[in-house]
């Protein structure tokens, strides 16, 4: 069994994560948008060296959403099942791609013979216990364990994953318009939200913050 950590990684323009951003990306973003919103205007020709940021800002401050819809951003989350199921519910303006209990038979090499769940949020909080993290331990290892002896008897692997935990690591491709990460961020990032949900959320909006601050810097950060 094998513990991983929570993550989530931006592909800007569709380049790998690994990649650094180049400077141009949000600006670009930028350009993008203010083509989109000036055609509501037949302004095209006020555009110009220095203008997308403001006329985005001004958009956004009036309440003009709608134009963020033109450019979407893919990310790659790697989480429990149990904070994808609130991923999910996110609808509008978006696509998922899972990574499929199906399909994946963990038992194989390619999947290193093992399951890998998801470090809890409270894993490292100050005042847990060893005791709970020794629980989860053995729990998530008796589910393995579980898992692996379906499938040693015949059962396919869309049968044995019903053993699963929740804590299960999946990998989920999402895409999102602008305005709806928006979204997303203003629920996610939220005192009530999950705290395993947060743990996403609030590195990812600073990723976002960092790249295209002018569509991003309003959303807050609840403490």
């Amino acid at each position: 069994m094998r513990i991983v950590d929570p993550s989530a990684t931006p592909l800007w323009e569709d380049l790998p994560g690994s990649v650094t951003i180049p400077p141009t990306i949000g600006a670009s973003i930028l350009r993008r948008i203010e083509a989109a919103g000036r055609t509501a205007y037949l302004s095209e020709g006020k555009a110009g060296p220095g203008t997308a940021a403001p006329f985005v800002a001004s958009l956004i401050k009036r309440g003009h959403e709608s134009v963020l819809e033109h450019v979407s951003v893919s990310v790659r989350i790697v989480c429990s099942r149990g904070v994808s199921h609130e991923l999910v519910r996110h609808r509008v303006g978006v696509g998922y791609t899972q990574e499929s209990t199906r399909y994946c038979n963990y038992s194989k090499d390619e999947f290193r013979q093992e399951i890998a769940v998801v470090r809890p949020w409270w894993w490292n909080k100050e005042g847990a216990w060893p005791t709970q993290r020794s629980l989860w331990t053995a729990a998530m290892k008796e589910a393995e364990k579980s898992y692996f002896l379906m499938l040693q008897f015949g059962a396919s692997p869309q049968a044995a994953r019903d053993v699963l935990p929740q804590a299960t690591k999946t990998e989920i491709y999402t895409t999102m318009n602008l305005r709806a990460w928006r979204h997303f961020f203003e629920l996610r990032t939220a005192k009530a939200a999950h705290p395993d949900m947060r743990a996403i959320a609030r590195p990812l909006l600073a990723e976002f913050r960092r790249v295209i601050p002018v569509v991003f810097d309003d959303v807050g950060v609840a403490e």
